[in-house]
Parts: structure tokens; sequence; C-alpha cells
């Protein structure tokens, strides 16, 4: 009964989401609520509400002053030097526009931080986007799955779960996964060229209206981008499209509050505004050196990672804007983001605890596992590396790797399957992990980006799961799984 309910609560929160039919943060709030109900439990609905805030209050905390944090960063002008060379390499061609997406989305993930890859991303290739009339779910789908690929990173999360739950070594784990994560890297890239081509044709034949374009959202900078507003009726040609695809794109970039910003992108490939008037270039080094010992600090796990972030805002606030007005005005400007995002991870944390405290997760796991086949035990690996999609999907990494993984595991070694290769397996659905919608990154990417998470659910998840399996198929054709 339960296993019945708990996939029934996951298709229903799915469906509702990506028919628009509700918003996320209702969602996650109102159907584990109904389905706790069905479940008899209702009498306990606070008490797995709570122990599920609980859970992840550390993650809001860390979320929030992330957003402040790498939001100052932006706004300061540390990350300009590597969003213009990316817009360089650019141009105006949707090729590379889609490509230096995945490029930027990938070197910033080294960081092991989801949230801030997205905020970088977004930051850059927003204002090209929409000044080249791009679809933005494009852009959302690509750095979401090459986030996904480098989040297998020993200090992003997933590799030091699945050490710590099989009392393994996590460089054991990561290291030799390296080829197989290379290929599903190369995947995203050619995926990144596909789209890209696909963008290109579609912009070469269609004059679209700017105001069929998505509404814009802040993004970093977007306070001072009004002061290059003047730039935004500029009709030089930005892609192969006739004049009329020109004028539109220029009228719909003139319309929002970004539009200094998408001009300069254009013209001078900046992306970010290079006026604004919150840059720092005399702290640059300063800056530079306080984001390298916070990202050295996080690998070392000096303190844990919200309380690292918390001290670092309050440094870089408190250094690059040391007037009181100039510090609230900072904070007022990424507010919007780390609002959303700290109401949708506490809104996750009904339907994480939901489902872990009625049973509901653990009853699901069990069946996936029974429902194995008993010849496919000498297997195991390549089961584990098949159910890691759906599971890490729709289960926390924490509920998959400290619960579901173990059982694998012990399955595995029974048919003499190493716990290393059922580890490494483990890894390969991080790709569609990140679009799932109990990871809170995610929502910073789609409000960023100005996108129904059900339109980005519907276009990554299918690139994402294809992505995930090219990185199984390349570890076992390697002998790694």
């Amino acid at each position: 009964m339960l296993t019945f309910l708990g996939f029934a609560m996951i298709a229903t929160f799915l469906v509702l989401i990506m028919m628009k039919k509700m918003s996320p943060i209702a969602a996650l709030v109102l159907i584990p609520a109904l389905f706790c109900v069905f479940a008899g439990q209702g009498a306990h609905l606070g008490d797995y509400v709570i122990d599920g805030v609980g859970k992840l209050a550390p993650t809001a905390a860390m979320l929030m002053f992330a957003i402040v944090y790498f939001g100052v960063m932006i706004d300061v002008g540390l990350f300009d030097p590597i969003v213009r060379g990316t817009l360089r390499f650019c141009k105006a061609d949707p090729v590379r526009v889609v490509v230096g997406t995945a490029v930027l989305a990938a070197i910033v993930s080294l960081d092991g931080d989801g949230s801030t890859t997205f905020m970088i991303t977004v930051s850059a290739m927003y204002p090209l986007y929409k000044r080249l009339g791009l679809s933005l779910v494009v852009m959302t789908g690509v750095a979401a799955t090459a986030n996904g690929v480098m989040n297998t990173l020993p200090w992003g999360g997933p590799t030091a779960r699945a050490a710590t739950a099989l009392k393994l070594d996590a460089g054991d784990i990561f290291v030799p996964m390296i080829p197989a994560l290379a290929v599903g890297l190369l995947c995203v890239f050619a995926l990144a060229y596909a789209l890209g081509l696909k963008e290109r044709r579609r912009l070469g034949t269609l004059a679209l209206p700017g105001g069929a374009e998505p509404q814009p959202v802040a993004v970093a900078a977007a306070d001072s981008a009004a002061t290059a507003g003047t730039g935004a009726s500029e009709t030089a040609p930005v892609s192969d499209r006739g004049a009329e695809g020109r004028s539109d794109a220029a009228s719909g970039a003139a319309s929002d509050p970004l539009s200094g910003a998408a001009s300069a992108a254009v013209g001078g490939f900046q992306g970010l505004d290079p006026r604004r008037p919150t840059l720092r270039p005399r702290l640059y080094w300063f800056n530079a050196g306080l984001t390298a010992a916070l990202l050295t600090a996080m690998i070392t796990e000096l303190l844990p990672i919200p309380v690292l972030f918390l001290l670092g805002a309050a440094l870089a606030l408190t250094v690059n804007f040391p007037h009181m007005p100039d510090q609230k005005a900072r904070i007022a400007a990424h507010a919007d983001n780390v609002l959303n995002v700290a109401g949708m991870v506490f809104a996750a944390a009904v339907f994480t605890g939901v489902l872990s405290g009625t049973g509901m997760v653990k009853h699901m796991a069990d069946w996936l596992v029974g429902a194995v086949p008993e010849g496919m035990g000498p297997h195991m690996a390549l089961v584990t590396g098949l159910l890691s999609l759906p599971l890490t999907y729709f289960m926390s990494n924490d509920g998959f790797y400290f619960g579901v993984l173990p059982v694998l595991a012990e399955a595995g070694a029974a048919h003499g399957v190493s716990p290393l290769e059922i580890a490494r397996a483990s890894l390969v659905g991080q790709a569609l992990h990140m679009s799932s919608p109990l990871v809170p990154a995610v929502y910073v990417l789609v409000g960023m980006a100005g996108v129904e998470f059900g339109d980005h659910t519907r276009f990554t998840v299918k690139w994402a799961a294809l992505t995930s399996l090219a990185v199984l198929a390349a570890g076992m054709l390697f002998g790694i799984i």
C-alpha cells in the first residue's frame, strides 16, 4: 500500500507541475500532506514536516548565504574575465552560445556547488540569450546537465556520500570513473552543439516578436543595467535573420530591465554591464583570494559549509561595501532569489519528510530492489546504475546513498560484485538528479532564467537521462563498472 502511495504521490506531483496546474512550492506542500492523510498517518504530519525541515535547514542556510556571497562577487566583477572570455567565444552564433553555456557551466561546477554554477552561468548568458531570441529552456537544460555530470566530483556530494555509506575511499571511487565521466561531458557538449544548430536553423527562418519572449527576472547587476539602457535600440545584425527579425529582437531587448546588459553582450561581448557602479576593481585580488580560501575550506571541510558561506558573505559585504546603505542595497538586490530558494527548500522538506516519515521511500526502494531478477545478481553494478536514474530523481541523495545503496551493495556482494563497482555505478544518475524537483539549486536556475519548472523538466529529463546512460555504457565499456 505504501509503495503504491509513494509512486502515486510522485506521479501526481510531476503531472501537476508539468501541466502547470500548481506551482512547485504549493505542490511540494499540499500533495504530500494529502497523501499522508491517505496513508492514515495524518496525525503525524507535523512530526514528519518538522523532521524534514530540521534535515534541510542547513541546506537552506547554505543556499541563502551562498546566493548572497556569489551575488556580491558577481556584482563586484570577480567573474567578469571568465564571462568576457566565454562571450567573446560565443559572439552572436547560436551554436557557440549554447556550447559556451555548457563549457561555462562545466568550468564553474568545479567549485562543487550547483547554486553557484547556475548563478554565474545565468548572469553571464541570460542577456545574450534574450538579445538573440534563443530558447531559455535550452540554457537551463544544458547548464543543469553539465552541472549534473560535474556534480560527481569528490567534494560535490554524491561521491562522498557513497564512500561514507559503503566505508570506501572517495578517491578509489572517483578516479577510475574519470574516463566515463569525460564521455558524459562530451555528450553534454555534443548535445549543446546539436541544440545550437537547431536554434540557428530556427532563428534563420523565424522572426519572433519581442513580446513573445519570457519575462525577464532580476539577475546580478540588473539594478545597474538601466545605466546602459540606451544601447537597447541597436539593430546591428545578431544572426542570419532578416531585418524584421533583428528589429523584433531589439524591441524585445528594449522592453526589459536587462536591455543594457543584453546590448553589451552582443556589441562588446561583455554580458554584464562593465560600467555598473558596484564594480570593485581595486579589490579584485582580495575577492579572488577570499573565494579561493572559501572553496579550499569547503573542500578540506574546515568548517560546515553553511558556516563558511555565512562568514564569507559577511566579510565580502563588509570589505566591498563598508557603508551600511550599500550593504542593505546589495542584500535587497538578491533578496528575491534568497526568498524563492529558501522557501522552496522548506517546501521540499514537507515532501521528503512525508516520504521518509511514512515509510513510503523505504517500501519503494525495497520493492524496486526485490523486483530485480535473481539471475541479475552477478550484474548488480549494471542494475545499480540503471536504478540510480529514477531513484536519485525521485529521492534525495541522502535517501539514495544512505538508504538504498547499502542494500544494493549487500545484494551485489552475495554474487561477488565489488562494493567499489556498486559505488561507481551509483554515480551515473547525477546528470538527471540535478533537475529533480527535490534539488534546491534547480530553483535558482529556473528562477533566475524566468523559466517554468514544468517546461524545464519536460525539456531536460530526456537529455539528462541519455547522458547518464552514456556514462553507464562508457563505464562498462572501459571495465570500470
